[in-house]
């Protein structure tokens, strides 16, 4: 069985990415990993090679800005990443630059690949997601975050990255037949000092909106405020090995305030329900579950 790690890097220093550690974490699942460096502002590719090791293999990208509207341009690169790819690979496992995964689910990932990688009726592997906001103390749990997305994908051709590269589907539009993997992806993208949220923000949506419309926004004009959320908790368990030093640089404070937050009355009975009866309401899912 040959697997193949695949992900985009784009300042990366800029905005803080927790690339190195994304790369880190799914290393000793990968035999290879590809990373497509873009055009950027800093050092990216020298921070990539600063990692060292014989696994990654580094290729490099103009990105298209008119592909600018829903974020297609993340998609695109990711696209070409996938297609750099070993063709004798039979998984393919997509990490994005504010991802880890936990070194507890390396073994568990691994047997459900060689379990099913004779099975073409499976067409890659869902995750479940921690979404880490404001500081690595918290999760964000709002209906907003996305639970489950897929992060490994056969390797074939016919799969292309959906949307705003969240997720996969066949270029036909069709949603792929996924397994469920018993395993998290942690996702830091909402894990910075409140000023770097908002440098990241503000580079995020230049490839949604104009640069008129950005500069309207008032709330990009100040540190990012990260009690907006509606619902978050505090996290007690463990982190990725390959974090703890990131966590302990840490140099800013949050403490998560539910008194300040407004919630609809709406979205608090849909959160009573969820709760009570242990099922996602109207849950968007950009896949086929196959049991």
């Amino acid at each position: 069985m040959f697997v193949s790690g695949f992900t985009i890097a784009r300042n990366v220093i800029k905005y803080d990415y927790p690339i190195r550690e994304a790369i880190l974490s799914i290393l000793p699942i990968v035999d290879e990993m590809i990373v497509l460096v873009g055009d950027s502002e800093d050092d990216t590719e020298n921070y990539i090679r600063s990692i060292d090791n014989p696994k990654i293999k580094i290729f490099n990208s103009v990105w298209d800005d008119k592909l600018r509207e829903g974020g297609r341009v993340l998609a695109d690169e990711t696209n070409k990443a996938f297609s750099k790819i070993n063709p004798k690979a039979d998984w393919a496992f997509y990490i994005q630059a504010d991802e880890c995964v936990h070194e507890k689910y390396h073994d568990i990932i691994k047997q459900a690949l060689f379990k099913f990688r004779q099975n073409k009726s499976i067409d890659g592997m869902l995750f479940n997601y921690t979404h880490f906001y404001g500081s690595y103390d918290y999760v964000a749990t709002s209906r907003s975050f996305y639970k489950k997305e897929i992060r490994i994908i056969r390797n074939d051709k016919n799969i292309i990255s959906h949307g705003d590269a969240q997720g996969f589907r066949f270029r036909n539009g069709s949603k792929l037949h996924v397994k469920q993997v018993d395993a998290n992806i942690f996702h830091y993208g909402w894990v910075k000092h409140p000023m770097k949220m908002t440098e990241k923000i503000k580079g995020f949506h230049k490839m949604w909106h104009s640069d008129d419309w950005i500069e309207s926004q008032q709330n990009l004009n100040n540190d990012w405020d990260y009690n907006l959320v509606e619902k978050a908790e505090r996290y007690s368990e463990t982190h990725p090995a390959v974090i703890l030093e990131r966590i302990k640089l840490k140099n800013w404070n949050f403490e998560f305030n539910q008194s300040k937050v407004k919630v609809s009355f709406k979205n608090k009975f849909i959160y009573f329900i969820e709760k009570y009866l242990g099922y996602s309401i109207a849950e968007y899912k950009n896949y086929i579950l196959l049991k």
